[in-house]
């Protein structure tokens, strides 16, 4: 392998609500306990675009974003035992005041908890669609605090274990919608009824929805629909966009004991919260670095590589963005404008002029 460099592109946000310039920044060396991993594929979430709209989560400028990249790792830190240079490897980034551990940069460093060996079979750009979604589903279904708390497939007696119970998923393109139908699935729920664009049915019936319900159905015909399909309100509902109009028609769905999961924080009615009796709602926060989400994180994370070469976890459909990190400001304009649907946005941070 050729010597790591010393200086690295980065794709800096210059500023709260500012604007993002491709910059120069030292390679982070990995200290005890991490690995550093050379990124070929970055991809795009939309919290990438709100932190920037709305001045979210950081003090500290300027700052690096980007929560999932795969690639190679370049050199290990005392302890590490795991993993080796040449390994390829997937991983979910988390944000720190030095941003070390993001991945709008060509390089950085990770805990080797929260990598995954990439199976031969798949490229890095398939890879890279995977880990931020499945980790915030895996939080919201498994693991949040007032969320339903189901028993992890991964976990024993999990798999299929809440066979006949259905569920309904708002949102089923979106890369944590579709993430939501995989491991519905995988755990037994049935019906699986998402909302999404029907020219997006078939891919999400390939995940393993039941029922594609058209989004654009208002919430009392939404509400009619799905009562059609299971006869009556539902224990569970996931809702992958978050937004008031979706949280409020999620809501509407719930027995009078079901559990609305966000992916937001709540924006409900509030008549209906004031009225909500014994339902509840459950607001995922699912950074990986959490001291509360640590060792679910660990667990999560050495069960994926095995949970994906058994096809239970699938890579998702994904657009390569030309110019590295400088074709990222454009493609979070698209999600930020709903111009992507069922679609990974994906970068190749090397490619960096």
């Amino acid at each position: 392998m050729s010597p790591v460099p010393t200086q690295q592109k980065a794709l800096l946000l210059q500023a709260k609500h500012g604007e993002f310039v491709v910059g120069t920044r030292p390679v982070p060396k990995p200290g005890p306990g991490e690995i550093l991993v050379r990124n070929e594929a970055s991809a795009l979430n939309p919290v990438d675009w709100k932190i920037q709209t709305y001045g979210l989560f950081l003090e500290t400028y300027p700052a690096v974003l980007g929560s999932e990249a795969a690639g190679v790792v370049e050199a290990v830190g005392e302890g590490v035992t795991e993993y080796k240079p040449g390994d390829r490897v997937v991983y979910e980034g988390y944000r720190t005041d030095d941003f070390n551990h993001t991945t709008f940069q060509q390089y950085t460093t990770i805990n080797p908890h929260l990598a995954v060996k990439v199976p031969e079979s798949l490229t890095f750009d398939q890879i890279v669609t995977i880990p931020a979604a499945f980790f915030t589903v895996a939080v919201g279904f498994y693991h949040v605090t007032n969320g339903p708390r189901f028993t992890p497939p991964w976990g024993e007696g999990g798999k299929g274990k809440y066979a006949g119970s259905p569920i309904v998923i708002l949102g089923g393109s979106s890369a944590v919608g579709s993430n939501a139908i995989q491991l519905a699935k995988l755990s037994g729920f049935s019906p699986i009824i998402t909302t999404a664009s029907l020219k997006n049915k078939a891919l999400l019936e390939s995940f393993g929805a039941t029922h594609v319900v058209d989004r654009n159905l208002s919430a009392a015909a939404l509400r009619d629909e799905v009562f059609k399909i299971t006869g009556g309100p539902v224990e569970v509902v996931f809702d992958a966009i978050s937004l008031p109009e979706t949280q409020n028609a999620g809501f509407d769905l719930l027995t009078s004991s079901g559990t609305l999961v966000l992916v937001l924080p709540p924006t409900l009615d509030e008549e209906k919260t004031k009225n909500a009796g014994d339902r509840k709602v459950a607001s995922v926060v699912s950074l990986v670095n959490l001291p509360q989400n640590e060792e679910f994180a660990k667990a999560a994370f050495s069960k994926l590589s095995g949970l994906i070469e058994a096809g239970h976890v699938k890579p998702l459909r994904f657009e390569v963005l030309p110019g590295g990190l400088a074709g990222i400001p454009s493609g979070l304009a698209k999600l930020k404008n709903d111009q992507v649907s069922a679609t990974k946005l994906v970068v190749h941070p090397q490619e960096t002029a």
